[in-house]
């Protein structure tokens, strides 16, 4: 840890005589970007300075102790290298939470996706359990839940369903909910009473805006539609639903749930810009190495993250092994347990990495 922490002070102190260099100082744009990095790293660097030199008191103090044969020294000395040592395991733990690398997109709000997957029926049925999950989860921690897109299924729930989560933080805590979802119970629609197994994908987006994600209109193919479904005459007979496509990576976004065409083309960019934003994360994670794709905060779609079983009221986080109630879950009062436990083996596999 020591040679890490030392390379870490080196490399501030570096960055500090670039930002007193006349050819960084006359370029705005590098100097911006040097300053911020420059105070991200204040903290930890001011703080691995401290940690060094301790090291470095109690060493000397050490030397100082085997040369001295004044009683009085002796037991300055010792006082010196007792008290020293007793800060050290307190600024370990302090860097050690600093050298856990962050999200920066923990602070935004989501756009959740569930998709009705194997199962048929009772798939969809499952996606609605899901979200209903999800919003009374929202509700508990005072966030705000708003419905963008949604295709009903035939038999109740949603074959799929898009809907944004706004509060404090709701990216930190939702990103772990990725995946696909299974469970395992009676359907609803199942006369002989037989345990059917069905899948439900969740896909959490943090929510880009126009900073993050520059869209041009060229690339965009726009077209128009009657909504279907519940709605009214007006929905129904008047070209409010909306479809976009995005060209260079064929996205294609649509929505239909809100009155008007103005209305159903700005959530399908709110849309759209979190799905690309997605894209770009996806490139960059895979630039960092399959470890960093393996972080369980990084779910993939297709891996199964936890299965619902109704018989046994039993739900099992697979990425932890984690055992929580099957009707405590789906009413949203044990998820939290759930994801504070997933968000602790996230932490602890980051900072053994950092370490």
């Amino acid at each position: 840890m020591q040679d890490k922490l030392k390379k870490l002070v080196s490399a501030y102190s570096e960055l500090e005589q670039k930002l007193s260099d006349p050819a960084v100082i006359s370029n705005p744009k590098e100097y911006a970007c040097l300053a911020k990095e420059h105070s991200d790293q204040q903290s930890l660097a001011t703080k691995a300075h401290e940690y060094l030199q301790t090291i470095e008191d109690i060493n000397a103090a050490k030397e100082m102790l085997k040369e001295t044969g004044d009683p009085k020294d002796k037991e300055m000395l010792q006082e010196d290298i007792s008290e020293n040592e007793q800060k050290l395991p307190g600024l370990e733990d302090e860097i050690k939470g600093m050298l856990i690398p962050g999200d920066p997109n923990d602070e935004k709000n989501t756009i959740v996706e569930i998709r009705a997957g194997v199962g048929g029926d009772e798939a969809a049925i499952f996606a609605g359990d899901l979200y209903q999950m999800y919003k009374r989860f929202a509700e508990s921690r005072g966030w705000k839940t708003e419905v963008l897109s949604s295709s009903p299924g035939e038999a109740g729930g949603f074959k799929t369903i898009e809907f944004k989560v706004a509060g404090d933080k709701v990216y930190s805590i939702m990103k772990y909910e990725s995946g696909v979802h299974r469970v395992q119970r009676v359907p609803k629609t199942e006369s002989q009473g037989r345990i059917q197994t069905s899948t439900a994908t969740v896909a959490v987006l943090p929510e880009a805006d126009e900073i993050d994600i520059d869209i041009k209109e060229e690339d965009l193919r726009i077209d128009t539609y009657c909504a279907s479904g519940p709605g009214g005459q007006g929905v129904n007979t008047t070209y409010s639903a909306v479809r976009i496509t995005h060209l260079p990576t064929n996205t294609v976004v649509q929505s239909q749930d809100q009155r008007s065409q103005i209305q159903n083309r700005a959530v399908c960019m709110q849309m759209l810009r979190a799905r690309l934003y997605e894209k770009k994360l996806e490139e960059q994670q895979a630039k960092e190495g399959a470890a960093r794709l393996a972080q369980i905060g990084h779910g993939a779609r297709a891996e199964k993250v936890r299965t619902y079983n109704q018989p046994q009221d039993r739900v099992t986080d697979h990425r932890i092994g984690y055992n929580a109630s099957y009707t405590g879950v789906l009413e949203g009062d044990q998820l939290g347990q759930i994801i504070e436990a997933l968000a602790a083996q996230d932490r602890a596999d980051k900072l053994a990495e950092a370490v």
